[in-house]
C-alpha cells in the first residue's frame, strides 16, 4: 500500500520473543523481573552519585548519565513487549512503531557515545593525570553530553524519516519484539536501497568510530598502566577500567552482530537476531549497575549508605564546588 494511505489505524504485527504459547508466561515474568531490576539498579546508581560529594567527578557524572539513558533505552522496548505478552496481542500502530524507532535509536546511540566518552575520560585520567581537572572540567563534561544528545537526535531523525517514506503492506509481521531499522526494511513493499546505504555508512560510523576510539583509548591506557612501577597502582588502574571494558565488550559485541552482520529471513536467523537484540536492549542495561558497583569500592560504599538510609542531597553543592 502507498505510504500516503497509511493512517493511524495501520498496524504491524511484532514477531515477539517467542512463538511458543507455553513460553509466554515464563517470558513475561522473566522480562518483568529484568525490567524492574534494571530500573531499580540504575536509579540506585544515579541516587548514589547525586547524594555523595565524593562521587561528583567526571567519571561518575558520565556513569550517572549512562544509567539514566539505560533506563530510558530499556523503557522504549520492554514495557510494550510485556503488554503484548500479557494481552496476547502482537500489534503496534504505524505511528507507535515510528515513535518507538526514534527513541530506540536516540537512546541506543546515546549509549554508544557515552561509552566512548567514558573511555576518553579514563584515558585523560590515566595518561594525563596532571591536566585531568583542567581538561575534564564540569563545563567540558556538560558540553560533551549535550553534543552526544544532539548527534543522536540527528541520527535518529534521519533514519526515522527514511523509514517514514517507505511503503508497507497491511498486517506485515516485524521479525523482532520491537520496531528496528533492519526488520522494518525487510518487510517494506518499496525500494529500500537508500535506507540500506544510509544504515551502512551512517549506522556503521555511529557504531565503529566510537568503538575504534574506545580501542585506541584503552591501548594507550594499557601502555601507560604497564609503565607504572607500583603493582598496587597497576591493579587499581586495571580495576577502574575493567568494569567499563566489560560493558563495552558485551554491548558492542551484540550491536555489531545485529547491525553490521547480514542475516537472512529464515526462522533460525530471526531467533538469533532476537537473542542479540535482547542482549543489548535488556541484558546490558541490567548488568551495568552490578558491573560498575561490584568492581568499584567508592560506588559500593555510596550504595551501602543509601540502603542504610544515610544519604544527604548535596548534588547542587558538589556542582557549585566544581565550578
Amino acid at each position: 500500500m502507498a505510504r500516503g494511505n497509511q493512517t493511524s489505524t495501520f498496524e504491524f504485527l511484532l514477531w515477539g520473543l517467542s512463538e511458543k504459547p507455553q513460553q509466554q508466561h515464563i517470558l513475561f515474568l522473566l522480562f518483568l523481573w529484568m525490567y524492574l531490576v534494571t530500573v531499580a539498579g540504575n536509579l540506585l546508581i544515579v541516587l548514589a552519585i547525586s547524594t555523595d560529594v565524593r562521587l561528583h567527578t567526571p567519571m561518575y557524572f558520565f556513569l550517572a548519565s549512562l544509567s539514566c539513558v539505560d533506563i530510558l533505552f530499556t523503557s522504549t522496548t520492554v514495557p510494550k513487549a510485556l503488554v503484548n505478552i500479557h494481552t496476547q496481542s502482537r500489534t503496534i500502530s504505524y505511528a507507535g512503531c515510528l515513535v518507538q524507532l526514534y527513541f530506540f535509536l536516540t537512546f541506543g546511540d546515546m549509549d554508544i557515545f557515552l561509552l566512548a566518552t567514558m573511555a576518553y575520560d579514563r584515558f585523560v585520567a590515566i595518561c594525563h593525570p596532571l591536566h585531568y581537572t583542567m581538561i575534564m572540567s564540569f563545563q567540558r563534561c556538560s558540553l560533551l553530553v549535550i553534543t552526544c544528545w544532539t548527534l543522536t537526535n540527528l541520527v535518529a531523525m534521519t533514519h526515522t524519516f527514511l523509514i517514514f517514506r517507505l511503503s508497507f503492506c497491511s498486517k506485515k509481521v516485524i521479525p523482532d519484539f520491537f520496531c528496528d531499522l533492519g526488520p522494518l526494511m525487510k518487510i517494506a513493499c518499496s525500494e529500500t536501497h537508500i535506507n540500506e546505504l544510509v544504515l551502512l555508512f551512517l549506522g556503521g560510523a555511529v557504531i565503529l568510530i566510537p568503538f575504534l576510539l574506545i580501542l585506541v583509548s584503552y591501548i594507550r591506557i594499557v601502555t601507560a598502566i604497564l609503565r607504572v612501577p607500583s603493582a598496587q597502582g597497576r591493579h587499581k588502574a586495571f580495576s577502574t577500567c575493567g568494569s567499563h571494558l566489560s560493558v563495552v565488550a558485551l554491548f558492542f559485541g551484540t550491536v555489531i552482530r545485529a547491525y553490521l552482520c547480514p542475516s537472512s529471513s529464515s526462522s533460525n536467523s530471526v531467533v538469533e537476531d532476537t537473542a542479540a537484540a535482547v542482549m543489548y536492549t535488556v541484558v546490558t542495561p541490567l548488568l551495568n549497575p552490578f558491573i560498575y558497583s561490584l568492581r568499584n569500592k567508592d560506588m559500593k560504599g555510596a550504595l551501602v549508605r543509601i540502603l542504610k538510609g544515610k544519604i544527604s542531597f548535596s548534588w547542587a553543592q558538589g556542582l557549585l564546588q566544581r565550578r
